[in-house]
């Protein structure tokens, strides 16, 4: 069965809650990497829904379908530097950080497979002539 709305995704419920996780650890980092690591690893953490749900909202044209799912896979792979960056600076537990890295890499898998599938998750629209609101010409 397709999802009536991308919150229903496995994908973005992975991601949703992976962003959360890392919402309340990062509240324990120093208040000196709140501009820096902070703010960047929630910021991309929380870019892989929005792409998500940017993507799904494009499912007419399946290039911008992928195009928005691809920004969404370089955002968790963005979100898998910092937690290495969180990791080497033992700001994270290494359990933490090996859950949440693994987390990220059944993500990668699943937007990479919703990539190379896109024809199963895109509209079918109907072709259909435009209505500018133009009214045909009077017959002579």
């Amino acid at each position: 069965m397709l999802a009536k709305d991308f919150s229903e995704l496995d994908v973005y419920k992975m991601a949703f809650e992976a962003a959360m996780r890392i919402f309340e650890l990062t509240q324990a980092f120093p208040k000196e990497e709140r501009y820096s690591l902070t703010d960047q690893i929630r910021r991309s953490s929380r870019s892989v829904c929005a792409n998500i749900g940017e993507g799904w909202r494009k499912r007419r044209y399946k290039a911008a379908f992928v195009s928005k799912l691809s920004d969404a896979e370089t955002e968790a792979a963005e979100t898998q530097v910092w937690l290495d960056f969180a990791n080497a600076c033992r700001y994270l537990p290494p359990s933490e950080h090996r859950l949440l890295r693994e987390r990220y890499d059944h993500i990668l898998g699943k937007l990479t497979n919703m990539m190379a599938q896109a024809e199963r998750w895109t509209l079918r629209v109907k072709d259909e002539v435009a209505d500018y609101g133009v009214s045909e010409a009077p017959e002579e």
